[in-house]
């Protein structure tokens, strides 16, 4: 009988290569964290607040319940619906009284219920700012002659969001729904 000679592949630093590549791969990728919704808050006031009474004709009341139906004002409207009737509301061109009596006297008031998809609640406060981002481009165009940018100059956004200021009050979500 021949012997035949077996020829071996030497794994022994196979492993070592394997952690090494696992290691490389590990260090050198990058990961994009969740951001979230960017929402730039008020600045801390300290001592007692003086807070004026708002008149309920200046609120413009939006539910998201744990259906997720939308309640606007009492009302049941589409997503689809809100942007337009939020631009109604703040810019009132018919001066209605039951709308705001002033652009910059407009509040938002956001409430969802805990039962709220997550998807539905960033969709309405999604449509919430594009109302006011396309006053804001109306307004920038009528001033400016083009649409309000983020190259635009700081003073010139000011004089567009002090006429427009971008008044979202949040309440603590209910449990309504449960």
């Amino acid at each position: 009988m021949k012997s035949r000679n077996i020829t071996e592949v030497n794994a022994g630093s196979m492993a070592d290569i394997a952690f090494l590549l696992l290691v490389f791969f590990l260090v050198t990728t990058t990961m994009n964290p969740d951001t979230g919704i960017t929402v730039k808050l008020p600045a801390w006031i300290e001592g007692e607040v003086i807070s004026e009474p708002i008149s309920k004709r200046n609120t413009f009341s939006v539910l998201v319940n744990a259906n997720n139906d939308l309640l606007v004002r009492g009302e049941k409207i589409s997503v689809n619906e809100l942007r337009q009737k939020a631009k109604e509301f703040i810019a009132n061109p018919s001066a209605r009284p039951d709308l705001a009596s002033a652009p910059n006297k407009a509040i938002i008031f956001l409430r969802n219920d805990r039962g709220t998809k997550y998807k539905d609640y960033v969709l309405v406060y999604n449509e919430l700012k594009a109302a006011y981002r396309e006053l804001w481009d109306a307004e920038s165009i009528k001033l400016y002659g083009r649409v309000y940018s983020d190259r635009m100059s700081a003073k010139r956004k000011k004089i567009i969001r002090s006429k427009y200021p971008f008044i979202l009050s949040e309440a603590e979500p209910t449990d309504f729904g449960q």
